[in-house]
């Protein structure tokens, strides 16, 4: 016979599973639409290597991001059974939206306003952590791998690409196998990064629901269990970018700017690099997708110039979804713990 404890994990367990489903596909175009669009991988590969260094990133960098969403945002003792529930819920149900829409999307930023409703709504609200870390991050990084990305565009990649060292196929840079190598390694490395921040998005409330629900210490425990959640959440990942990841390697692989293997090598070690200094340093839950996506239209801009990038239809879509997912996951996670409140579920 099932026990009332089993049951009553398992259910969050099984919805966070299909929330790093989403999560997995929503990520698989930051990690390798840069190797997809310079040709250096093929799409077959990518889910497994994809799957593997998320895991890696969230066993060996993601404590602290996993504190953030399990701790820092709201008091833990909230995080009970229908809680974290609805807020997983919320969160996949926005991520789907944009998933189905082939659009790359900010899981952290629809995970932080899930969590943020209900201290809204539980009076709960860590108001420091959230005005005076988490959002400035969001604007500020995504502003910083832009210009990053410009500056070498125009003062590293622009100047080697005068001398025919870079973007032509025929190029003597894009026949070395060693590049090949580098902006593989580069996919995987913000792979890692996705981990590292990512994962906890599903994780830091389950491992606090989870020692709410054992009544246990979270202080003494909340490692180990965060750590035993992402052996069940991280490989899902890799199912996310089976299902959900064509698209949107198309969409930011080959439909935004024509990567040449140099130019995708700064876009995966401008992104991965912001992404993993948020996570490791201040635990703060960011958008791997959004930095991406600046750093690409910062090589786009440096070979198009301003005016030809930002007309593409795929860059107006991708801030329109940015805007709405997170408002979806917020509204429904505010809808949801009201009605479950007023169901007597709580």
């Amino acid at each position: 016979m099932v026990s009332p404890l089993f049951s009553t994990l398992l259910i969050p367990f099984i919805i966070a599973m299909l929330l790093a489903i989403t999560m997995g596909g929503s990520g698989t175009g930051p990690a390798f639409s840069a190797a997809y669009g310079a040709n250096v991988i093929r799409k077959s590969l990518i889910p497994g290597l994809f799957g593997l260094m998320v895991f890696l990133g969230a066993i060996i960098a993601g404590k602290e991001t996993a504190t953030t969403m399990g701790k820092g945002l709201i008091n833990p003792e909230f995080l009970t059974f229908p809680v974290v529930s609805v807020i997983l819920f919320s969160v996949a149900i926005s991520l789907l939206v944009a998933n189905l829409a082939g659009i790359p999307q900010s899981t952290s930023q629809s995970t932080v306003l899930a969590v943020v409703a209900q201290s809204i709504y539980f009076q709960q609200a860590n108001a420091h952590k959230l005005f005076v870390e988490i959002i400035p991050a969001w604007f500020i990084l995504p502003v910083i791998a832009f210009f990053i990305s410009l500056f070498l565009g125009k003062y590293i990649y622009k100047p080697m690409r005068r001398r025919g060292l870079t973007i032509s196929r025929s190029s003597n840079v894009n026949r070395k196998p060693v590049l090949d190598v580098i902006i593989l390694f580069m996919s995987l490395y913000v792979a890692f990064s996705i981990g590292a921040n990512n994962v906890a998005n599903a994780s830091g409330p389950i491992a606090s629901m989870t020692a709410n629900e054992l009544n246990i210490s979270m202080d003494k425990n909340f490692i180990l269990i965060m750590i035993l959640a992402t052996l069940i959440v991280a490989p899902s990942f890799a199912i996310g970018s089976s299902i959900f990841g064509n698209k949107i390697l198309k969409n930011t692989g080959k439909e935004i700017v024509l990567f040449g293997k140099f130019e995708a090598v700064i876009i995966a070690f401008v992104s991965a690099s912001l992404l993993l200094t948020a996570s490791i340093t201040k635990g703060i839950p960011t958008s791997l997708v959004q930095l991406n996506v600046a750093a690409i239209l910062g090589i786009g801009v440096a070979k198009l110039g301003t005016k030809n990038i930002f007309k593409r239809t795929e860059v107006k879509k991708f801030f329109l979804m940015w805007i709405i997912a997170p408002v979806i996951a917020f509204s429904l996670s505010l809808t949801l713990i009201y009605i479950v409140d007023k169901l007597g579920y709580l």
